[in-house]
Formats: structure tokens, sequence, C-alpha cells
């Protein structure tokens, strides 16, 4: 059984150090996710294994024929090269025989009666019968498919990033090593792709290193859990629940262990600020124990964790309305005379088939691209924030502290604290000597969370986020999804992972194409384990869940409102007040009336029919709240 082992490994970047002294091995059929706070070297990690780093010190053991694939999470492609060329981009003969092949083929569908042409094609076909290379090829173009890509001649540079990303995974699927490494392997896919993935690694017999943010894929598709944090890797039996179990019983073990090594380092240094005058052997051997607890005392703290407690500041609520919005672009459309009602607390998961239009969808709700027709209505208190794919306004030139210092000097918390800059990047888990750092050195992950922070310390009362677990790190995202729970605004995220939307979101909309948009009121698992049934009924192959299928339990027993009734909701309570009111008026006024009974006759009739109204309206409430 082959083994890569990692003895005593040391690793810095700039004056950084990453992870020091740590040994770590991996044997085949062992499936370890890696997972730790972004910018704790989880990158690096990977590529000292690749050896695309060297480490300060350390050994790196494995067999002469060990073969390691590695998914970097940015793919960077040969632009002119074509997408089959770049999936057989191998060292291997295999891959260069398939290689030949594909080209020769290419060259005689092109001109079938060149000579030259036929023959290459004959000597390409001989080498593939020799070699049998022809389930190479054929697998390449089946994972392509699963995969989403259906044009095997178009060049790389013709591709979308997220299109690069899954024939660069394609690439490394293909060549089948001893040891596959794959950073962020379920960015850019859908639903039905991340599950096709989990069941190919969940079958893999070589070694499987992946570093992701998708929890629900570390639970299904991991048996070992590795942990960098602090410098040092903890390494954990099990997949990602069982992971969270075993993380929060050593946390309780190393807090009672630290409680008692900070109470004897107390004790000692109140006998070294005695200042004993005896220096004898006992003595000394007690300075050299005091020397060595000061050396070794526990650092855990269990408040070193990321906390999102800012307070949002006060939403109406009338928040945003879209009204028959139309919006296409080229040949495409994004909505058609789409309706949607967002109200305070609301909690919106997007998602669906990529290039479908959900980031388009988030600028319109921003205000960055006007809609073609109809009418968005915002309220007069809404103060949106919008968590972009790309760090937008962010000078790499300048530093940490002072990029946040141009938002506010300090900021107030939910508790009606204040918090300086300082401290808040403290809670962000950056350290006091990173404060002033330049951002440009900070790691990917890291400029996303202080881009993050900066977006809070705004204090909004709308949050749009797209795709925001593409670049924070489970522990980012775990508080975020937290502080997304308690906070008093709307929030309307564009995400494909699943745990995310489960846990931040009650109501889908899931993008199909064309205008297509369905409404889901549930989770995201839920919605996919009924479109899931749908498919097996219908015999398809795809997730293509029917809208009707999907709305029929709705149908039997109502649990949302409709559209209508959601307009009717906004303003009912109004409405009563109105009511009562006016019948304050009438009763003042029949009180005035004195003797003038034909006016307090008129008055009466209509004190009834205001009566009734606010009868019916009151009914109308109690109903319309069952379902709000």
């Amino acid at each position: 059984m082959k083994e890569l082992k990692v003895e005593n490994l040391t690793h810095s970047y700039g004056m950084k150090q990453l992870f020091k002294s740590v040994s770590f091995s991996i044997s085949e059929g062992q499936r370890v996710g890696l997972i730790g706070v972004n910018g704790t070297g989880k990158s690096s990690f990977l590529k000292v294994l690749t050896k695309e780093f060297g480490p300060d010190t350390g050994e790196i053991i494995q067999p002469n024929d060990y073969r390691i694939s590695y998914l970097e999470q940015k793919s960077e492609l040969d632009a002119d090269k074509s997408v089959l060329d770049t999936v057989f981009d191998g060292e291997n003969a295999l891959m260069q025989t398939v290689r030949e092949y594909e080209a020769a083929l290419q060259q005689l569908t092109i001109d079938p009666m060149d000579t030259k042409a036929q023959k290459n094609f004959s000597s390409a076909e001989q080498k593939m019968n020799s070699e049998n290379a022809w389930n190479a090829s054929t697998y390449a173009k089946t994972i392509l498919n699963r995969l989403g890509i259906t044009d095997m001649q178009v060049k790389a540079g013709a591709l979308s990033g997220g299109q690069q990303k899954r024939v660069a995974l394609a690439q490394v699927l293909i060549q089948e090593p001893d040891l596959l490494i794959l950073d962020e392997p379920t960015n850019h896919l859908d639903f039905e792709m991340i599950k096709w993935l989990e069941n190919f690694l969940l079958s893999y017999k070589g070694a499987l290193l992946l570093v992701t943010h998708d929890r629900y894929f570390l639970d299904n598709v991991v048996n070992h859990i590795v942990e960098l944090t602090h410098g040092r890797l903890e390494r954990y039996t099990g997949n990602y629940q069982e992971y969270v179990r075993l993380k929060a019983e050593r946390e309780e073990t190393e807090a009672q262990k630290s409680h008692k090594q900070k109470q004897l380092y107390k004790q000692e240094l109140s006998w070294m600020r005695a200042g004993v005058k005896a220096r004898g052997t006992k003595q000394q051997a007690r300075i050299d124990r005091f020397n060595d607890l000061k050396e070794n005392v526990s650092t855990y703290d269990p408040k070193s964790s990321l906390e999102l407690n800012l307070t949002g500041s006060r939403l109406g609520k009338k928040v945003l309305e879209l009204e028959d919005a139309t919006y296409y672009r080229d040949d495409q459309v994004i909505l058609d005379q789409f309706n949607l009602l967002i109200q305070q607390q609301d909690r919106i998961g997007i998602t669906g088939e990529n290039g479908s239009g959900k980031t388009t969808f988030l600028n319109i709700l921003a205000g960055r691209l006007p809609l073609q027709s109809g009418m968005i209505d915002v309220g007069e208190t809404v103060k949106i924030a919008y968590y972009t794919q790309l760090n937008e306004s962010m000078d790499e030139s300048k530093r940490v502290i002072s990029y946040l210092q141009e938002i506010a000097e300090e900021v107030r918390m939910a508790d009606g604290s204040t918090a300086s800059v300082s401290q808040l990047l403290e809670q962000f888990l950056f350290d006091r000597s990173t404060h002033g750092t330049i951002i440009g050195k900070l790691s990917g992950g890291e400029k996303r969370r202080l881009y993050l922070l900066q977006l809070l310390m705004q204090q909004p009362n709308v949050l749009l986020l797209d795709e925001p677990t593409n670049d924070l790190d489970i522990q980012t995202l775990t508080v975020l999804e937290e502080y997304i729970q308690h906070f008093s605004g709307a929030v309307i995220a564009v995400s494909h992972d699943r745990y995310f939307l489960d846990k931040i979101t009650t109501k889908l909309l899931i993008f199909q194409g064309n205008g297509k948009i369905q409404e889901y009121y549930g989770k995201m698992t839920e919605y996919l384990a009924a479109a899931e049934a749908n498919e097996k009924s219908a015999g398809k192959e795809t997730i293509e869940p029917a809208p009707a299928k999907l709305e029929e339990p709705v149908k039997k027993e109502k649990v949302k409102l409709t559209y209508m009734e959601q307009k009717e909701w906004a303003v009912i309570e109004d409405e009563i007040t109105q009511l009562e009111m006016e019948l304050e008026n009438i009763q003042e006024e029949m009180a005035n009336a004195g003797s003038d009974y034909e006016i307090i006759g008129q008055l009466n009739d209509r004190q009834k029919q205001v009566e009734s109204q606010l009868e019916e309206k009151m009914e109308r409430w109690e109903y319309l709240s069952e379902y709000a």
C-alpha cells in the first residue's frame, strides 16, 4: 500500500511562520479533509506536498513512482489549447497516446481526403488499440459531460472562469494518481455536479486530500479531518459531523488543562517575585520548573474565535418590491414580468443553473442595473451591504487598519457598547501584529474576511451576498450564519452551498433559465430530495424538478402566503388602525351632535359599516398571521 509521509515540516511565508514541525501521512483509501481559518496556510501546505514550494525544514517521504495530481483553487489553463488537449495534458504515456489520437481525428475530420491525415489517423488508432487507451478517451469525455462541458474542441481561453475550473477538475480526475489533491473542488459546480463528484470520490481507490468550505461534501466524502491551527496539525478520525463532536470534547479538555496550568503558573510566579534568598539545589530546580511552565503554559483561549455581534441600522416595514420586473441581456431573458415582495427579516436563498442571471438579479436589487420594464420600489430606510464576488474598492497598497478606519474609528455593538477598529480586527482573528500589514500581503481568504468586516461596519439592514461560501473558511461561515440568524434586517444570498442555504434561508428562488424562476418554501436539501424523487418517478437522469409537482403539497395544506396575500399582510395592520381611528371619530361626532337625530342616525349607520369592516379585517389578520 503506497503512502506519503511528512516529518517535522516547517514553512514560512515572508516573516509569518505558517506551520512548525508538523508531521502527516496519507495512504491509499484515506479521504482527508483539510480545514482551517483563512490565512493559516492550507493552500501553502498543499503546495509543499506537491513540491511547488520548498519547506524551510522537514522531509517528504514517498515511493519513487508515486504520482500526485493537484487541482489549484484558481486554475490557469493554456488559452490556446482545446478542452480535450487540456484534459489530456498529462505527462504519462497514456495521456500522450490519447492526445495524438484526438489531434489525428481532428485533422482527418477537417480534410478526410488528405493522405497524410489518413496515415496519421491510422497510426494513432493502432497505438490506441495496442495500449488499450480507448477507455481513457471515453472516460474523459464522460467526466467533461458530467461537469457541463460539451464542446471538446473549444479553446480554453473562450471559457468562463467557472468552466475553466471544471475543465481543470476533469484534468486531474482522469489521471487517477496515487494522491489526488483538490483545493475547493465544488466552486462553480451546481448541485447535480456536486452529487456526481461525491459519488466519484467515494469510489476512488487512491488517496484523497481536499480543502473545501462545503460541510455536506465533507460529511459525505471524507473519513478523516485534519485541522491546521496555530501552526500545527490536529487530526480527527471520521467525517465533518464526527469532527465537530470530537473538537468540542478536545476544547473542553484543553480548557480544563489550561486553567490548571495557569493556576500553577500563578503560584510559581508569586514564589519567584518573593525573591527567595537561599538559592540551593532545590530552589534552582524550582526556578527551572517555573521557566518550563512559562514556556509551555497553554495558550488556549475559549474566546479566540471569530465573532459577529455588530448592530444594524433601523429598517422600516417596507424593504424591496418588484412588480412586473423584466430584464434581458442580449438574447437571454433574466426576469420576465417577475413579482417579488421582500419584507423585514426575510431570508431568501437564490440558486439554480450557472449563467441563469443570479448575480444580475442581485445587481438589480442593489440598484446597479436598471430594469427594462416594470418597477422596483425601495423602502426609505433601506441600507444595503452588497458582498460581491470581488473585493470592491480595496486598495491593496493600504494597511489593514487604515482600510477600516475610512469607515469609522469605532462601531456600536449589538449590546450597546462600542468597539474600536483594533478590537473588531481582533474579533475577526486578525492579530495585533497584522493590523499594520499591507493588504496586498494578506491571503485571498483573509482579504475576503476583511472585506466582509468593512461591509458590516457600515451597519446595513439589508444584506446581499453573492457566493459568500466560495472564499470564506468554515469557521467564518459558521459565525456568519449565526450573525444572520440574529440579524434584524433582510438577507438575500446567492449560493450553491447546500449547508449554508439550509441554515440561513426559509425561501428559495430557483433560477431555471430563460426568465423561469421557481419559488420554494423550505430547505435546500428538501427541495433537492423532492426533485430527485420527481426525477425517479419520471425516469430521468438529470435534476429537472417539475414546479407543479413540487408545489402539490402546498395545495393540499397551505403553508405560505401568496404574492397578493403578502402585499395584503404588509398593509393590513395600518388599515385596522385607520378603521379604529375612524370609529373613535364617529363616536366623538355622535357625542357632539346633541339632539340632531338625523345626523346621529347617519353616524350610527356609518358606525355599523366601519365596525363590520373592522371585524372582517381582524378575521383576515388572524388568518394571514398563521402563514406570515
